[in-house]
């Protein structure tokens, strides 16, 4: 429910009763993980997935009944260890089954987690429904930073946020970096890109730094901070010509090769795009592989985990009392 929350608040701030539908269990596989929701109002608003639409269906007309009963609701909706499905339900796509419970939203209890992940932070929540305590959790969103604020840096902020990244943009002209221009980003910064990098609180794993500025006197000092911090994933943007003399300044600046072995230039896997929105997915397409240690090639020529199989972002422990 926690993913849900620029969803739900103006739900609740306007006093809409919303229900939520959770997964508790995951039985082989699944399209969604343990902690993933779906939010109906009476009127059938839906918000949010536990399936990706294999049982969606069920799933509303669940959380339907426990808003008009105002009670707990249980479910599991999938294949059966026999392979068959269960009677009230749809099978899911990946032939697995899911175990979730449906529940009237007390706007009171669930607020402060709601707001708390709105302002970025790590939230949790715990539920008791009916003597089993359900307990939600959410990790604050991985960081996007964007040095830079162009056109291509619009894009990228736009599908940065669209992909879960709290997304800072700085650049040191102000006219550029403004909440019209980039209306998805958690922060605006105006400044040299290299001191916001140098005053950021906790850059970790998670953290990755695009830089965009097409100016060598703010590109090859931030590059150069950024290479030596334990950020996950550092990219610039620019043209083979321009990727080459940049390494040669970011060596005369001090930057050694192992440094500069991080460095992802060009930036953006090749996806034959050339609008700023094709790049900025190309980009984002690039930071999510190198995340996760991922081939990036084409899911029909790999035998690994596929999307069917990911975890939610949000996760989930439910204790029987």
């Amino acid at each position: 429910m926690l993913d849900l929350a620029a969803d739900l608040v103006p739900l609740l701030d306007q006093g809409v009763p919303v229900a939520a539908v959770t997964v508790t269990a995951v039985m082989r596989s699944a399209p969604r993980g343990v902690g993933a929701t779906l939010a109906v109002t009476r009127d059938a608003r839906v918000i949010g997935s536990i399936s990706g639409g294999c049982v969606e269906n069920d799933a509303v007309m669940l959380g339907l009944d426990a808003l008009r009963t105002g009670s707990v609701r249980r479910a599991r909706f999938g294949f059966t260890d026999d392979g068959t499905v269960t009677p009230i339900t749809a099978g899911l796509a990946c032939g697995g089954a899911v175990d979730v419970v449906a529940y009237p939203v007390d706007p009171v209890h669930v607020r402060p987690a709601l707001d708390a992940v709105l302002s970025g932070q790590e939230a949790s929540l715990r539920l008791d429904l009916e003597g089993t305590p359900l307990e939600l959790h959410r990790p604050a969103p991985p960081h996007l930073i964007v040095l830079g604020a162009g056109e291509h840096a619009a894009a990228l902020c736009r599908l940065g946020a669209a992909a879960g990244f709290a997304v800072t943009v700085c650049d040191d002209w102000a006219l550029l970096v403004t909440r019209e221009r980039f209306p998805d980003a958690t922060r605006l910064v105006v400044g040299p890109p290299h001191e916001l990098l140098e005053q950021l609180p906790t850059p970790d794993a998670r953290t990755a730094v695009c830089v965009l500025t097409h100016d060598e006197r703010l590109d090859v000092p931030a590059l150069a901070t950024a290479l030596r911090m334990p950020v996950g994933f550092v990219g610039a943007m620019g043209a083979r010509a321009t990727v080459a003399r940049r390494a040669k300044l970011l060596r005369a600046a001090g930057v050694t090769d192992a440094e500069l072995a991080r460095l992802h230039s060009p930036l953006g896997l090749d996806l034959g795009g050339a609008t700023a929105e094709e790049t900025a997915l190309a980009v984002i397409a690039e930071i999510v592989a190198s995340r996760n240690a991922a081939s990036a090639r084409p899911l029909r020529e790999t035998r690994g985990a596929s999307l069917h199989a990911t975890p939610s972002a949000e996760s989930c422990a439910v204790k029987t009392a």
